[in-house]
């Protein structure tokens, strides 16, 4: 909270602090929420800034509605706002004033004016009460209320409020109050419930039941998702592994076989992985409604399981009953069930693992990172990558507890002590299938199908069970809170105690309409703030019968509605002119985002008609862009960098190239100093909500990034959204400097207070369904709008001291108009004022005499070279101040590099067997996969979060696409290259490969540019998909796929001629190409069990050639350069964004 916060209550102060981003609250979504809690028994309701994003009216009828429940159900209700509005205010029964973690008031709201009083303080006439309780305990703002003329004014600290009020008589009465006991006496013995749920066990178990039930149906997108990407999964499995090219001759041809087994496993263990993010998204509302005693954990986690087993039926399915048989296995039916049964608990078990381990990690980064060291671990001790033979004692534990052994083994002896198997070879005292699960290392008894399938079982109970605990036991985890400066905490402390802050300089909120006074009261050649560094040439804007559509909705195609196209704007027309403050206003649903997005040229989608002009020539957006700034809402912004950063960036890239650097300095410190940035040069931006800047600081920000730009126009979407009275006059102020400044500012705002509303000299009032109703200047306390809507015959006259803009929504509403039988637009219409405004927009669109049309000789302000090195600096300075992601990313690899060596310690130097040269190749392939899916999936939310930033920084001209792609795959290349260099060292050394200066080279060569196409890869499928979360499960698709063709679950001689082909562009077989060629492919000597030399092993067997090394170099490291340059062209010919 910023400063102080009003809590309006009945009975007794709380809060509730698990509030969603203000962005995303919607009217819709607050009434949701208010009723999930008012449905049960509870009496007492607890909510946290429920008008944020609302406008005025709105919020009256909701705390209207709220106040009647309470009184009818005689319950407590408390409620924190931000900017109550003076008739929402007083609907309240009591006041909780908080300042600086005291209570500075508490008690009916007749008496806290009374209060403060007494303390010397009186609020204005024209002064919200709200408005007046926030500042009048701050420091800045303390001064302008002081009231008593015999005695100097002296600042009053928080402590002394506090004080004051214990001596005050409603302190006192409270006081007492809570000094009496409670008399249980008056009480009835069963008005307090000792059940801790309101139904009986079986009520909340089939509840639970019916909406997971539901969930799923609404869910069912992922699901048939996960079962097509299984079908094309096993189509290509099967096609792959055809019987006509599968054999059963020799052990050679049981190793493909088990290519195929693993890979199945393989295939619902990452299919089971998309169980990880669906349990983690779900987890929030799990802990408020667990929290809030609506269901035991038990209650919840039971139908999770249960219900989900009939998916993993169809999921298992689709591999064993189309591929069982195409593939060859044995035909006995009953193996086909007994494979069936097996898979099926393999799918539960990776389903219950990830769903653990998303309660146990709590969020997507911690929970990603524990399930992807889980998995390795697991793949790697299943027996098939590295012999059991060979685990080394400080791991053999982890073999045995590995679900997938155990699988792995069933699975085998299960087909390969098949009827097919039977055949003893020459030479043999084995059938096949016992040959075959040697040479692996595999168990040979047939008890082991029933040990695996009993184990796994096992394991789905058991990580249920712990599923439960977690989601009994476990808390969320705690948010990241904003840093304070070190003047900030000063300022704070200086407020609670009353001393003078050292070194402060930052001003007051005061009042917004002081600097509005002086500019209106200047001489005309006083330029005031306008004799800046950079000039600028003032620009007005002129619309005339602006229409917008969309293609009509299909929900209501389908409740009747004819028309092909749904019209958002309906022909409204206006003019912003050169220093003058325009609010964009009307309830919500009007249309006003629509209209600015529509004149500022933001929108990616729909149907626009009528004229805009600048400055009396048309409008054509290339050029607008440069002269033009857009405030969003979001204040979207890079997080890892400084104010100051932020700033130079957008000067660097928006002003014109002939401004020299100290003047683009110069210009940049004093748009700092008039948006008031100084104390926060150095403060990082962050991310919303989490850390880093204030709502109301992040806001001055994204005024400031526009305004170093240079512009003469200047839209802002809500510019006070989300913060409290102070704050928004503060970010009001700066939005009355910038306008003072002599440029066009539009903006669009929903609750403001008197002040923040009369800081404007004008006003666009539009009504629900894109109309506007009142086109006009303000006047001199609101006197021109409350002259024209009481001019309209029936329209109610304001109230003294109501609030002129909640008191225009009110009797403009669509009920209003209902009740008098007038539409407001057509009023509108008719009057002189329209008429004027027309006259004005007929003006504006005619160029004056001697002037010319916007020009500028190139697209953007500087050149591609300018714009890659600025891009590069910024995503530098982002990466440097990223340990979340580098440092992580880096100790990751050190982790990994050394479970790889434990694991695989001293293998790398044994080549006397072929599993000598298995187990060697399995440790090459299993680090290709396992650090390349993990560079892949780390950069994707990175990537994904600066796309955002590119999305606006685009459209506001700064660059083109290529560069910003330029920025994002170059500043890769060091860290990418630090971390394969420790990664390969460490690696090389503990698996004991040999110590060869060429062959060193040629395995951080490969593993280089393997993780850097792994990590361009995971850039680009964020650039070809709209969000995130699908890119991640695109990505698992992929990374299935290159693992089925990498050339170790089944080699490139092996594969049918149709499909050998992707061998050759599936880049992790390249990869493996590499690594095994470079280390192995010149060796001679002859292999112990087959007699074969191993560099001629390697070639019948893998196909790998030493001599085609340099071949292979080029096409790893063309990879990594292909999906880079795919990046570039992704990022600049798709834009997801819908406006």
């Amino acid at each position: 909270m910023h400063n102080s916060k009003k809590n309006c209550r009945t009975k007794m102060p709380n809060f509730l602090n698990n509030m969603r981003s203000e962005h995303l609250l919607t009217l819709g979504y607050l009434k949701f929420s208010e009723g999930e809690m008012m449905v049960g028994a509870e009496r007492a309701l607890f909510m946290d800034e429920i008008s944020t994003g609302l406008d005025s009216s709105t919020t009256y009828q909701i705390v209207k509605s709220l106040g009647l429940i309470t009184n009818i159900l005689g319950g407590t209700t408390v409620i924190s706002l931000l900017q109550p509005a003076p008739e929402t205010y007083n609907l309240f029964d009591d006041i909780i004033l908080l300042s600086d973690g005291h209570i500075v008031y508490q008690g009916p709201r007749e008496h806290v004016l009374e209060f403060f009083e007494l303390m010397g303080f009186k609020c204005p006439d024209r002064k919200g009460v709200a408005d007046f309780l926030q500042e009048v305990t701050s420091r800045k703002d303390q001064p302008q209320y002081w009231a008593r003329n015999d005695r100097r004014y002296q600042y009053v600290p928080v402590k002394e409020f506090a004080r004051a009020f214990q001596a005050f008589h409603v302190g006192q009465s409270l006081s007492a109050e809570l000094s009496r006991p409670f008399d249980r006496s008056q009480c009835h013995p069963a008005s307090l419930t000792t059940k801790p749920y309101g139904a009986s066990k079986m009520e909340l178990l089939r509840a639970c039941v019916e909406r997971e039930w539901l969930l799923m149906k609404r869910n069912m997108f992922v699901y048939r998702f996960r079962a097509f990407q299984l079908l094309v999964m096993t189509t290509i499995v099967m096609t792959l592994f055809l019987r006509t090219n599968m054999h059963h001759g020799k052990v050679n041809d049981g190793i493909v076989f088990m290519g195929a087994l693993f890979f199945a496993l393989v295939a619902h263990m990452f299919n089971g992985f998309s169980e990880l993010a669906m349990a983690t998204i779900k987890l929030p509302v799990f802990f408020k409604q667990r929290d809030y005693l609506f269901f035991p954990a038990w209650a919840y986690a039971i139908p999770t399981w249960i219900l989900k087993i009939p998916i993993s039926c169809v999921e298992v399915s689709i591999t064993v009953f189309l591929g069982y048989y195409v593939i060859g296995f044995d035909p006995d039916v009953g193996r086909l069930f007994k494979q069936y049964l097996l898979l099926l608990l393999v799918n539960q078990m990776a389903a219950a693992m990830f769903r653990f381990i998303a309660a146990l990690g709590r969020t997507m980064v911690v929970a990603n990172t524990l399930a992807s060291f889980a998995l390795f671990v697991m793949l790697v001790l299943s027996g098939f990558v590295l012999s059991h033979h060979d685990v080394k004692k400080w791991w053999i534990w982890g073999y045995w507890v590995s679900p997938l052994q155990y699988a792995m083994s069933a699975i085998a002896v299960n087909e390969f002590l098949g009827q097919k198997w039977q055949r003893v070879l020459q030479g043999s005292n084995n059938i096949l299938g016992i040959d075959v699960l040697k040479s692996r290392g595999m168990f040979t008894e047939a008890k082991w199908y029933w040990i695996g399938v009993g184990a796994l079982l096992g394991y789905v109970v058991l990580f249920n069970i712990l599923f439960t605990f977690a989601l009994s036991y476990l808390k969320p985890l705690g948010k990241s809170q904003q840093i304070l400066s070190e003047d900030a905490l000063k300022e704070k402390h200086a407020s609670i105690t009353g001393e003078t802050p050292v070194g402060s300089v930052s001003a007051a909120a005061g009042n917004i309409n002081n600097s509005r006074s002086r500019r209106n009261s200047a001489a005309p050649g006083d330029s005031g703030r306008k004799g800046m560094v950079l000039p600028f040439a003032p620009l007005a804007v002129a619309f005339n019968n602006m229409r917008y559509s969309v293609d009509m909705p299909a929900e209501m195609k389908a409740q009747g509605v004819d028309e092909d196209r749904l019209l958002l704007l309906k022909g409204v027309s206006g003019s912003f002119k050169p220093g003058v403050l325009t609010a964009l206003m009307g309830v919500s649903g009007a249309g006003k985002t629509t209209l600015m997005d529509v004149l500022a040229g933001r929108k990616t989608g729909g149907y626009i008609e009528g004229d805009i002009s600048i400055s009396g020539y048309p409008k054509k957006q290339e050029t607008f862009a440069r002269i033009s700034g857009y405030c969003e809402q979001n204040d979207i912004h890079s997080p890892n960098v400084t104010v100051y950063e932020s700033l130079v960036y957008s000067a660097w890239l928006r002003l014109p190239s002939d401004v020299e650097s100290e003047t683009r300095k110069m210009f940049i410190e004093q748009v700092m100093e008039l948006v008031e940035l100084n104390t926060l040069r150095d403060a990082l931006v962050g991310l919303p909500g989490v850390n880093g800047l204030s709502t109301e600081q992040r806001k001055r920000l994204t005024i400031a990034v526009e305004l170093v730009a240079n512009p003469s126009i200047i839209f802002m979407d809500e510019p006070t959204s989300g913060l409290d009275a102070r704050a928004a006059a503060i970010v009001m102020r700066t939005v009355r400097n910038t306008v003072d400044t002599g440029r066009t500012v539009v903006c669009t705002i929903h609750q403001p207070s008197i002040d923040i509303f009369e800081a404007f000299d004008e006003l666009f009032l539009m009504k629900r369904g894109g109309e506007e109703i009142y086109v006009g200047p303000l006047g001199h306390q609101s006197c021109d709008l409350i002259q024209y809507f009481e001019g309209i015959e029936h329209v109610s006259k304001i109230k003294p001291g109501y609030n002129p803009a909640t008191w225009m929504l009110e009797v403009t509403s669509q009920a209003q108009e209902d009740i008098l039988g007038v539409s407001f637009a057509e009023v509108y219409k008719n009057s002189d004022l329209y008429q004027r405004n027309q006259s004005v927009i007929r003006d504006i669109s005619r160029a004056p005499a001697g002037s010319k049309d916007l020009y500028f000789p190139t697209q953007y302000s500087q050149s591609s070279v300018t714009q890659c090195t600025a891009c590069l600096w910024k995503q530098h300075l982002s990466y440097w101040r990223n340990p979340q992601y580098t440092v992580v990313r880096f100790f990751f690899s050190l982790v990994v590099a050394l479970m790889f060596g434990t694991i695989f310690w001293q293998l790398g130097g044994k080549t006397s067997r072929t599993q000598d040269l298995f187990n060697a190749m399995g440790s090459m392939y299993a680090a290709v996969l396992f650090m390349g899916i993990s560079y892949a999936s780390s950069v994707q939310p990175v990537v994904a979060v600066e796309r955002t930033v590119f999305y606006r920084e685009r459209a506001a001209g700064m660059y083109s696409a290529l560069p910003y792609a330029f920025g994002q795959v170059v500043v890769e290349l060091p860290y990418v290259l630090v971390q394969s260099l420790a990664y390969g060292v460490i690696v090389y050394a503990m698996i004991g490969f040999q110590w060869d200066t060429k062959k060193f080279c040629w395995y951080l060569y490969f593993m280089y540019f393997t993780l850097l196409y792994f990590t361009y890869y995971g850039m680009l499928a964020v650039g070809l998909t709209p969000s995130y979360n699908i890119a991640s499960i695109v990505s698992s698709f992929f990374y299935g796929v290159w693992n089925l063709f990498s050339g170790f679950v089944i080699s490139q001689p092996t594969m049918p001629v149709w499909w050998r082909w992707y061998s050759w562009v599936c880049p992790v077989s390249w990869t493996l190409y590499g690594l095994v060629a470079s280390q192995f492919g010149d060796l001679t000597e002859p292999l112990q069990d087959t007699g074969e030399p191993i560099n001629v092993f390697l070639k019948n067997f893998f196909g790998f050639r030493h001599d085609f090394l340099g071949v292979v170099a080029i096409v790893t490291a063309a990879f990594a350069i292909f999906f880079a340059v795919a990046f570039g062209l992704s990022i600049k010919v798709l834009n997801f964004q819908k406006r």
